[in-house]
């Protein structure tokens, strides 16, 4: 099962209220949490203490997070989800480009960041998990299974890495550009319908005959629901 407690993450804002919000609801869920309140301080403690995670504001003053960003990269293998106030393109682009494996708009929930903290420590750290059970699905990434409702899929390879990454990522819509990139790779060079393709595939092994498990948001993405 998910254990927090053996996952560090280190929280980088120049902001204290938000760096105790932070640190405490972290606390609170388990894990093991350490703290920065500017770029340096954070790369000397990356170096330290090894997390598994960084959370890492965009907006300090001296050296700002895309910088902080590309350090880590350099002295840590740690995932970096990046928090931005600003709603720009160019500034998510920016981040991916040096390193971030996701981010954040403020102000945003905390639930979806556990969501996303999750969904990254499981992407990248699956050594630290066992089986992960999700309301009816288990999924078991050492033998690349999954069960629904306590019977295993026959799902192909593609099938079941779309599957995880739904499943891991449940209560959040993704859009197809978002599933490609993340299932099929960023130089995929086909058609965004195969995401279409596959879901009417898994949809069927599911017996989710009223995609009331595998949701579609007409013109966003999919999401799934989780009891």
């Amino acid at each position: 099962m998910y254990q927090p407690q053996a996952i560090k993450i280190l929280i980088v804002d120049d902001e204290p209220n938000i760096l105790q919000f932070l640190e405490l609801g972290l606390q609170n869920e388990g894990y093991h949490v350490l703290t920065a309140p500017d770029g340096m301080t954070a790369v000397n403690a990356a170096k330290e203490h090894h997390p598994h995670l960084v959370i890492l504001d965009v907006m300090m003053p001296g050296m700002d997070g895309f910088e902080v960003c590309k350090l880590l990269k350099k002295v840590s293998q740690a995932a970096i989800i990046m928090l931005t106030a600003k709603d720009e393109v160019d500034d998510r682009v920016k981040g991916l480009q040096l390193g971030a494996d996701d981010y954040m708009i403020k102000p945003f929930s905390f639930q979806e960041l556990l969501a996303r903290i999750q969904a990254r420590v499981r992407n990248q750290f699956p050594h630290l998990l066992s089986e992960v059970s999700y309301g009816p699905f288990r999924i078991d990434d050492r033998r690349k299974e999954i069960s629904f409702q306590g019977d295993v899929l026959a799902l192909s390879a593609t099938e079941y890495e779309l599957l995880k990454y739904m499943v891991l990522n449940h209560g959040l819509v993704l859009s197809k550009p978002m599933i490609l990139d993340a299932v099929w790779g960023y130089d995929f060079g086909g058609q965004d319908n195969i995401v279409e393709v596959y879901v009417r595939s898994i949809r069927e092994k599911l017996g989710d005959r009223e995609h009331s498990v595998i949701r579609t948001i007409r013109g966003a993405g999919y999401r799934v629901d989780l009891p």
